[in-house]
């Protein structure tokens, strides 16, 4: 009998690897695969290759997106001009200023949607709450609003309730910047604390150009001899340890007033004795109606006056440090040295020959 050869079964395909997405030869198959959604198509030859670059991108992107958060975050430490160190677990969404230069400042960098209240007099954010005055700051309020940072200005008289807030755990950085100096500090600071470095350092460099350029059209001229009135009533004037200093020094003049301190007292027989080549006169909060300087008693004694070398200027454009102070240096150059710059429109006026009234620096209006 012939023998038969032995029946052979076709051979088994292999499973669907994936549900077969990228192994076209086993397409054929009906089998019933479960729901789910499938990774990107990919071409038949090298797929492994292709699908490994699209996780490799994907985990890169998931990092830095990590990376970038993480910094968002991070804990910050600086130390405030007391030397204490402040130290914040992340950007503060909250912020009170009680000092208008240090609004314009976080203003500036772009954080005016975190200040929640300000100080009476300081009109640099107008549709917050008012929390007292520089000096007496309502601790009460303050706390009510649960605030991630507290900024104040170096004044004295505001310091008890500065200790108070700090007793409650409320964070308090203290900046009181005295010249160009100092304030790039605290801009710097700032920056740090609230994560906005790149803008403060921006910020920074756009003044110091500002300043450089003034530098260089008043080199070489002899600075004109300065007296700053800060208060006509019991006269007040701006010492050396003041940012008015600077911005005279900086405009290309000279302050007569030789005192370390900020502010100091100064006697009527000592400034006509002094005899400045120029007189200034600040105009608000802390002297808000100046009297004409040609109708007060013996000031036509002054060299300033009768040649009308006078010029009212904005306090807190001169006397309150933030990042309009380079435009005060600016203004005051342009004043003491008019030749130094082209004859065009400046946006100054002051009391030159021929003039009968004072003149606002800022708005050239009479007074």
């Amino acid at each position: 009998m012939k023998r038969q050869p032995p029946k052979c079964r076709p051979p088994t395909p292999p499973p669907l690897v994936g549900g077969g997405w990228g192994e076209g030869e086993h397409m054929h198959s009906k089998a019933i695969l479960p729901k789910f959604t499938p990774t990107p198509t990919l071409p038949h030859q090298g797929g492994g290759r292709w699908r490994s670059l699209y996780w490799l991108l994907l985990i890169s992107s998931l990092v830095s997106l990590t990376l970038i958060y993480r910094d968002l975050g991070a804990a910050v430490q600086i130390r405030d001009d007391r030397g204490q160190a402040i130290s914040l677990p992340a950007p503060p969404q909250r912020i009170v200023s009680l000092y208008g230069g240090l609004t314009e400042i976080l203003t500036a960098l772009g954080v005016a949607d975190r200040v929640v209240a300000r100080i009476q007099g300081d009109d640099t954010l107008k549709n917050i709450l008012t929390v007292g005055t520089h000096l007496q700051p309502n601790v009460e309020m303050i706390l009510a609003l649960k605030p991630d940072l507290v900024v104040q200005g170096g004044v004295p008289k505001g310091m008890p309730a500065l200790k108070r807030l700090e007793a409650e755990g409320v964070p308090v950085a203290m900046f009181a910047p005295r010249d160009f100096p100092g304030l790039f500090s605290v801009i710097q600071r700032l920056g740090a604390l609230t994560g906005r470095t790149e803008a403060a350092a921006a910020l920074n460099r756009g003044m110091e150009e500002r300043l450089q350029e003034v530098g260089r059209r008043v080199a070489g001229l002899k600075p004109p001899r300065v007296f700053f009135e800060v208060r006509y009533h019991n006269l007040l004037a701006a010492g050396r340890g003041s940012m008015v200093n600077d911005i005279i020094t900086r405009a290309g003049g000279q302050n007569i007033v030789e005192s370390p301190q900020r502010l100091t007292p100064f006697g009527l027989e000592a400034l006509i004795q002094a005899q400045p080549d120029v007189y200034v006169i600040q105009q608000g909060a802390m002297n808000r109606s100046p009297e004409d300087i040609y109708v007060r008693p013996y000031f036509q004694e002054l060299r300033a006056v009768k040649e009308r070398r006078v010029l009212v200027v904005e306090e807190s454009l001169f006397s309150r440090p933030g990042p309009r102070s380079a435009e005060a240096v600016e203004q005051l150059a342009r004043f003491l040295h008019p030749d130094a710059w082209e004859k065009q429109g400046s946006g100054i006026r002051g009391q030159g020959p021929g003039a009968s009234d004072q003149w606002s620096v800022v708005s050239g209006q009479k007074q």
